[in-house]
C-alpha cells in the first residue's frame, strides 16, 4: 500500500478594503432651477433607466434642467474628468448602475 497522496489548498477568504466613510454631499433646497446630472456607468441597462427618468422629470419637474452623461470607459474605471465637469456645471447627480 503506497502513502496517501499530498494536495495543497488554498484559503480563498479575502481581506475587504479599509473604507473610509465620507459626509454625504448637503441636501438642495430645491432641485428648480438646478441641473441635474444623469450619470450612466455603463452598467447593464443603466442609459435605458436614466433616458426614463430624464422623461420623468421633463414632464413632471420642467423647470429642472438634466444631463445624461455617460463615463468614458465601463464602470469598474474611474472618470475624474465626469466628475469634475459635474462639480463645475451642476447642482447634483443620480448615478445608474443597472438593475
Amino acid at each position: 500500500m503506497s502513502a496517501p497522496e499530498k494536495i495543497s489548498v488554498l484559503n480563498p477568504t479575502g481581506f475587504a478594503p479599509k473604507v473610509v466613510q465620507k459626509d454625504l454631499a448637503p441636501r438642495l433646497d430645491t432641485l428648480n432651477g438646478k441641473t441635474v446630472y444623469l450619470v450612466d456607468c455603463r452598467f447593464d441597462d443603466s442609459d435605458v433607466f436614466l433616458k426614463q427618468m430624464q422623461a420623468w422629470f421633463a414632464e413632471h419637474m420642467p423647470a429642472v434642467r438634466t444631463v445624461f452623461k455617460p463615463i468614458s470607459s465601463v464602470y469598474l474605471n474611474d472618470d475624474p474628468s465626469t466628475w469634475e465637469e459635474i462639480k463645475a456645471r451642476g447642482h447634483a447627480a443620480i448615478v445608474g448602475v443597472g438593475h
